[in-house]
């Protein structure tokens, strides 16, 4: 039976390769658990990854459109961005969706917390869960050019299962409140 409490990576040194506002990346000397001598990089992020589930009255959600950079391509996504770690997470979910979409929300859980690419980062996203909504006018920073659509939830469900929607946060976020949803738990 392995011990889930023991960390089975030595550590010799390590250096910070790497640091901007938004993510850190130290190099590590590491002997690995087969007792290997080797490196291993990290990526720390310097926000948590937010994204928020906007769902109104007649079971619609809001998607945003935008040029993702690192992947050369176009992405529908849910309204989704950083809060600093030194705030709280929900505070910083709330300026987000008000900045992507213009929607303030009288209700608010939190869904789900999820490791984004925990093989190279320590990036911690959380999924929150948006009702009673208000819709106002959208903030976007100046480096978004975002298109804005709201649609049917089952619509959203079926760009997931249709690899139209591949943000790991996004399908993360649609397929737990679909479950939800079908334990009729919502």
């Amino acid at each position: 039976m392995i011990n889930e409490d023991k960390n089975p990576w030595q550590v010799l040194s390590q250096k910070e390769i790497y640091t901007n506002p938004w993510i850190s990346i130290t190099e590590f000397n590491v002997i690995n658990p087969s007792g290997g001598k080797g490196i291993y990089g990290k990526v720390h992020f310097q926000n948590y990854a937010l994204a928020i589930i906007a769902l109104d009255d007649e079971q619609h959600i809001w998607l945003v459109g935008q040029y993702r950079f690192p992947l050369n391509q176009y992405s529908w996504e849910l309204p989704e961005g950083g809060g600093p770690l030194h705030l709280s997470p929900l505070e910083s979910a709330k300026r987000e969706l008000i900045e992507e979409t213009g929607l303030t929300a009288q209700s608010w859980t939190e869904l789900q917390h999820i490791h984004l690419s925990n093989s190279v980062s320590d990036e911690l996203g959380i999924i929150f869960l948006a009702r009673n909504l208000s819709i106002g006018q959208a903030q976007p920073e100046e480096t978004e050019e975002l298109q804005l659509k709201r649609v049917p939830f089952e619509e959203a469900y079926q760009m997931v299962i249709n690899n139209k929607i591949t943000d790991s946060m996004s399908i993360a976020a649609i397929l737990r409140l679909k479950i939800l949803l079908l334990e009729n738990q919502l």
